[in-house]
């Protein structure tokens, strides 16, 4: 059982690194290796790899997206996999609220992410 929920609180840990937008904490959680493919651009996203260039995105993220807050709606974990259902919120340049509705794919391999594959609903 152990080994079944270590990979949510991993990925669990990774996305409250996030909501605090502390990118130093979230590598703490990353392989060297590790991969995120991003949704962005349509249709492919972007394949973003190593530690040095997830700090690179996660940073510049953040910088355009100063409130972006993840909700999780439901995680799911198998053995080295966790799948998270999430609603993302921030705040757009008139101050409105906005959303978008996405899914996390992630590998934990010895305890740290190793690929993050995201994919955003619309």
């Amino acid at each position: 059982m152990e080994r079944l929920e270590s990979a949510t609180r991993v990925v669990l840990a990774f996305i409250e690194a996030y909501n605090r937008q502390d990118v130093t904490g979230m590598m703490r959680l990353v392989s060297e290796d590790s991969a995120l493919e991003s949704p962005s651009p349509p249709p492919d996203g972007t394949l973003v790899s190593g530690k040095a260039s997830l700090t690179h995105y996660w940073s510049e993220f953040f910088r355009q997206y100063p409130q972006a807050h993840l909700k999780v709606d439901e995680s799911i974990g198998y053995g080295m996999r966790c799948i998270v259902r999430w609603r993302r919120e921030w705040l757009d340049d008139a101050g409105d609220r906005q959303h978008l509705r996405g899914t996390d794919l992630f590998r934990v391999q010895d305890g740290l992410i190793s690929e993050q594959l995201t994919y955003i609903k619309g």
